[in-house]
């Protein structure tokens, strides 16, 4: 594999906002912070870590043309949103919103003393001006362990969200020591491969806490985790339509 169909994106080389109420950490470029050498990562747009304070959040505003996926790692999240649809996500659920032709939404940190964690990825979507939709489901860590667990994706196979993009977007909990394989979705995809905690080597590079790495050009990537590590897989198409 030449080193250009793989980046490294290590935790503290992302781009960094404090706003008092929030701790933003951008993959890619994303509000004030711009990187030209991080626009995207193929179909994938956006990924947020997101540290939100008690009784704080996102006031309303409005998305189009992309499919907009949440997952709350600590804490809850209340949501609003202008299909009519309201209430909290917890960690162990996710959340989808396509915000096709146009959507205005909130989000708040539930809980009025504890810290809300989330990570909001944006995926572009492969069809325009649709229907706004917004969907959320939980999903059993059980469903996870030493394994990869499909959250979001085009078919929504595995009791899934469905997302408007040939992408899939899983979860996974290794234990320390274990090994798995991770086979890419469809040909022309690739993989953007996010340790939310933990440590462990992906195809021979060393990965920590909040580290990445983006293949393209390949069909499988090998795990083998240092310790109990807890990852997400962002599975995409490298070229848009």
């Amino acid at each position: 594999m030449s080193s250009s169909n793989k980046v490294i994106h290590k935790a503290d080389s992302r781009g960094f906002a404090k706003h008092g109420w929030l701790d933003a950490a951008h993959s890619f470029s994303f509000a004030n912070y711009y990187n030209q050498e991080r626009m995207h990562f193929g179909a994938l747009r956006v990924l947020n870590d997101d540290k939100i304070a008690a009784a704080s959040g996102f006031g309303t505003h409005a998305h189009d043309n992309m499919e907009i996926i949440t997952i709350p790692l600590k804490g809850t999240i209340q949501h609003k949103d202008s299909t009519g649809t309201e209430g909290v996500i917890a960690a162990g659920d996710v959340q989808v919103m396509s915000a096709g032709s146009g959507i205005a939404h909130s989000e708040f940190n539930a809980s009025k003393s504890e810290e809300l964690n989330l990570l909001q990825i944006w995926v572009i979507p492969n069809k325009k001006d649709t229907k706004p939709r917004y969907q959320q489901a939980g999903f059993s860590v059980d469903g996870r362990m030493n394994r990869f667990q499909p959250v979001a994706t085009s078919d929504g196979r595995e009791g899934s969200l469905e997302i408007l993009q040939d992408a899939a977007i899983s979860l996974a909990n290794l234990d320390a020591g274990k090994e798995l394989s991770y086979k890419i979705s469809r040909p022309g995809n690739g993989v953007y491969l996010f340790v939310i905690e933990g440590e462990l080597t992906v195809n021979g590079e060393q990965l920590s806490t909040r580290d990445a790495i983006g293949v393209s050009d390949t069909q499988e990537l090998k795990l083998k985790a240092a310790k109990d590590t807890r990852v997400v897989a962002l599975d995409v198409p490298m070229t848009l339509q």
